[in-house]
Parts: structure tokens; sequence; C-alpha cells
């Protein structure tokens, strides 16, 4: 078995990058009688800690994640969800009680 190749070929172009690529595939569900935009989130495109709606967890850098928001909203309107809250929308509450401690994110 011969080595790999870790060097790029004499003349070989670079490929380029679209920004779809870098945000995912965006793509329309409805949920509750309006229309969502939902966009994959990969895990390198994840630089920042979010809040999750559906359980209240934080979402840390590098994690995979979902981001949605209303087709008629606006960019404040914009939530980042576990993959597994997303998927479960129905079965939790976004409305859910925290202690007095707990952080407001």
């Amino acid at each position: 078995m011969s080595p790999r190749r870790n060097r790029q070929r004499v003349g070989a172009q670079p490929t380029e990058r679209v920004d779809g690529d870098r945000y995912g595939l965006e793509r329309t569900e409805e949920w509750r009688g309006e229309e969502w935009v939902v966009r994959q989130v990969a895990g390198a495109g994840a630089a920042k800690h979010y809040r999750c709606p559906g359980c209240d967890q934080e979402i840390p850098p590098g994690v995979p994640h979902v981001v949605s928001w209303p087709r008629h909203g606006d960019v404040d309107d914009r939530r980042h969800w576990h993959r597994a809250c997303w998927k479960a929308r129905d079965r939790r509450s976004a409305r859910l009680q925290r202690s007095r401690n707990a952080p407001r994110y």
C-alpha cells in the first residue's frame, strides 16, 4: 500500500467556498401555524455560547446545533436549539420556570 498524499498536486485548482456552505442549507418548516426558517450549524461554525429554548441548557462553542427563526421575523427572533430539542419541540415547553438564582441569557 502506498502512503497517502498530503500535498496538493501541481496545477490543482483550489476549491471555492460558497457562503451557503459556511452556514449550512436553509429549509422552511411549518410549526404552530407559522413558517420557520431552519438552518443546521456545524460544530466548526458555532463560535459562541447560546441558550437552548427547548431545554434551557447552554450550547457551548463547537457543538453542532439548529438555528431557527420565523420566516417573516427579525434578526433578533433567531433562536439556537440543540438538534434533539428542535425535533422534540412539540413535547417541550419554551416557558420554563427558573429559580431566582438562575442566569437569564
